[in-house]
């Protein structure tokens, strides 16, 4: 192999082992901020909800915009870089919109998203997991 040939195998092993790097010290992180950057997110009027699974609740009326921010899962994201996706928020019967909301295309595809208190889910959102 020639010494071109070899600097460039070396660079082409190089650049393949770089993502792997990368891929793994950020699952390492130990779950602090940066690795959350990317949980489901959604804003609606000015309030931050996150995802929640296993509740059971029934889809509403059609609230209005919400709107899922990018994922910044880089930390180096330009003011003013992608504007994040719209979507639909549709009340949970029997729960304020301060509380949760659900989000999708259609009252029948929809995913329940919960103001948290801190790392805390409300008392309500509690209740509809745990079944009480």
């Amino acid at each position: 192999m020639s010494r071109s040939g070899r600097i460039t195998h070396m660079l082409l092993v190089a650049a393949m082992g770089m993502p792997a790097v990368a891929c793994t010290s950020e699952s390492n992180s130990g779950g602090g901020e940066r690795a959350a950057s990317c949980a489901y997110r959604v804003i609606y009027q000015d309030r931050t909800y996150r995802d929640v699974a296993n509740v059971e609740f029934t889809a509403g009326e059609k609230l209005g915009p919400a709107t899922v921010p990018p994922c910044d899962d880089t930390g180096g994201r330009d003011e003013g870089e992608q504007a994040g996706e719209t979507t639909t928020a549709y009340k949970v019967d029997g729960i304020s919109p301060e509380v949760a909301v659900a989000v999708g295309n259609a009252p029948g595809d929809v995913i329940f998203v919960a103001a948290h208190l801190g790392d805390k889910l409300p008392p309500k959102i509690r209740k509809l997991i745990d079944g009480s």
